[in-house]
């Protein structure tokens, strides 16, 4: 895969590519590389050697070549990269590819096994397709953030940036089965993501249920649109969430603590719940706030019902099953030392994971320059000298 992604999109949707044995040269302008490689570079608690935060996570298991598009023959260089490549990866604006002839029409014909995949924020049609998009704007065009917060509070974005994010995964995702599709049919195709399309998608059953009855849902905060108790409730030191989807749950709530005004025939049903909701999240937070987060933990997971602490970072990174599933792994820096960071949540029997150090920019430029297209030692330091790489 040549990797021209920038930012996080792109560069995610790449990385998880990566993490899956994905062959992955990172394409880059010379002098400054991409974007994120100056993101956090300078924040002596968020880099290491130079790196910061993002391009550590995002940019791991790959190599990088340092390429200049806008010469002759750095995009001839690239073309002959893309005779033996499958895949090609960008997330820059729509209409920037067929600027830079690194459109698919134009790499089709130069291998058409090729396939090429383009992560925008709204698309390559329709009237916005142009416009300028970053995860926020998904997020807030997509109807996402309107039923995000509490109901008296301003609509809220997602913690995590689940716009660009939304982004690479579809991306990956098309580029997966882009490559199924040409073991049947022998060519490659192209791949057109949207952030916002993928910000529509997630939205599942909640914009069935919106196109079903015409009505515009407002912010629950951590409720739910059908299932009561459904909610975020404190205890005497944090919180917990319980997540009551059947009426057997229900019932074997009301058999752990002493609630008679909750227990009664009405709320033996989802209706009854549902329309006593306010009583039941009142009443069930002034009982969960009489015990610690651990006894209700441990009372409520013997009874099978769904719960869960509500964890900071740190907590939910030292999880026994976090760590059991290996999700905290640590990379080691090619200059020195390790870092922490989220593992590979796509576990494959036949592939055991493993994670190289994110480049330092064009480290593997001459490597692959080399070894894929043949150059000697005099073509690449001419090349150099001349601005090209």
């Amino acid at each position: 895969m040549l990797d021209l992604t920038h930012m996080l999109s792109g560069p995610y949707g790449g990385m998880i590519l990566a993490d899956l044995g994905v062959e992955t040269i990172k394409i880059e302008p010379p002098g400054r590389g991409e974007g994120t490689r100056r993101l956090l570079a300078r924040d002596p608690k968020n880099s290491l050697h130079g790196m910061g935060a993002y391009f550590l996570t995002l940019n791991r298991n790959k190599k990088s070549v340092t390429l200049n598009l806008k010469e002759a023959e750095g995009l001839a260089l690239f073309y002959e990269l893309v005779k033996s490549a499958d895949i090609v990866l960008n997330n820059f604006s729509a209409g920037v590819p067929e600027r830079l002839k690194i459109d698919y029409d134009t790499l089709a014909a130069i291998n058409p096994r090729i396939i090429t995949c383009s992560v925008t924020g709204f698309g390559e049609t329709g009237p916005d397709n142009r416009r300028t998009a970053f995860d926020m704007v998904a997020q807030a065009m997509g109807g996402g953030m309107s039923i995000t917060g509490q109901s008296t509070s301003p609509p809220t974005r997602a913690g995590i940036p689940i716009g660009d994010l939304g982004g690479g995964l579809f991306g990956a995702i098309g580029i997966l089965s882009a490559l199924v599709a040409r073991e049947q049919t022998g060519r490659g195709q192209h791949v057109d993501v949207a952030m916002l399309d993928a910000q529509i998608s997630l939205l599942n059953y909640m914009a069935t249920m919106h196109l079903l009855s015409g009505e515009i849902p407002g912010r629950l905060g951590n409720g739910h649109f059908v299932h009561v108790p459904y909610n975020t409730f404190p205890t005497s030191d944090g919180f917990i969430i319980i997540a009551i989807i059947s009426d057997n749950f229900w019932e074997i709530l009301m058999g752990l603590i002493d609630a008679p005004e909750l227990n009664t025939e009405e709320n033996l049903g989802q209706p009854g719940r549902f329309k006593n909701q306010h009583l039941i999240n009142h009443r069930l937070s002034e009982i969960f706030q009489t015990e610690t987060q651990a006894y209700w933990i441990e009372l409520l997971s013997q009874a099978r019902i769904p719960c869960a602490p509500v964890n900071n970072l740190a907590q939910a990174f030292a999880s026994p099953q976090v760590q059991a599933r290996e999700m905290i792994v640590e990379v080691a820096h090619s200059q020195g030392g390790t870092v922490r960071m989220p593992g590979n949540p796509v576990k494959l029997s036949a592939h055991e994971d493993s994670y190289s150090s994110p480049p330092q920019l064009g480290e593997h430029t001459d490597e692959v320059l080399r070894e894929l297209l043949g150059l000697g030692e005099a073509e690449i330091g001419r090349l150099r000298e001349c601005g090209v790489i």
